[in-house]
């Protein structure tokens, strides 16, 4: 009976995590249907087990304690990852969209979607001027700038790819790892290490909530 009450527990954590949105922290949304679907497997065997082992309950060991505990604390205990120390230790290849979306007009791109231009755009001058509205988290590197990113993931957290953008931040702007904000401004061409380079130059700069889905295909 304790094998079918940890199939109960561990089939209502995995529901309970995607109806709560924490998966959204962890993985792609694609996923998360699967992820629930498991989820009731796991449900529906504990409960044909139950019907099955009408025995009295077992002598509890030291493994389904265990595990119970580990079910127990990823309940209490939300992951709390940070984006910027997992975007400095990940390779910055970002898949290529399904669909560019380099016709929108520039104030509708994301943060995402620029960082894609950028990188099939050898001329930067191109940009030069554009509006930009974007959102993403505050990325801080070793010996440069902060940069504004986001993470892509194809899956989850283990094959998440940093995406980022520079930023002219003005001289009273101290931005701190993991803030995650909302720029307004223009795009310019700045000589950087003596090379042009892509900056946003913002206009306001608002500190925001993490989005419920901050983590971008």
């Amino acid at each position: 009976m304790n094998r079918a009450l940890l199939l109960l527990i561990w089939g209502w954590m995995v529901l309970w995590s995607v109806h709560s949105g924490r998966l959204d922290l962890l993985m792609n949304s694609v996923f998360h249907g699967l992820v629930g679907a498991t989820g009731i497997a796991l449900i529906v065997a504990g409960l044909l087990l139950l019907r099955r082992q009408r025995r009295p309950l077992e002598r509890l060991r030291i493994s389904w304690i265990a595990s119970t505990g580990v079910a127990v604390l990823m309940v209490l205990a939300p992951p709390a990852p940070s984006f910027s120390d997992l975007a400095s230790n990940r390779p910055q290849g970002i898949p290529q969209a399904p669909q560019l979306a380099f016709v929108l007009p520039p104030e509708q791109r994301s943060l995402t979607e620029w960082v894609r231009l950028l990188r099939s755009q050898p001329d930067p001058e191109l940009v030069n001027g554009n509006p930009v509205n974007i959102s993403g988290f505050v990325w801080r590197q070793n010996n440069a700038p902060p940069l504004i990113a986001r993470l892509t993931v194809r899956c989850c957290l283990a094959d998440a790819t940093p995406a980022g953008l520079a930023v002219a931040w003005p001289e009273t702007s101290e931005p701190k790892a993991n803030q995650w904000l909302a720029i307004r401004g223009h795009m310019a061409v700045q000589l950087r290490n003596g090379n042009p380079m892509v900056v946003v130059v913002p206009t306001t700069i608002e500190e925001i909530e993490r989005p419920e889905r901050p983590l971008e295909p």
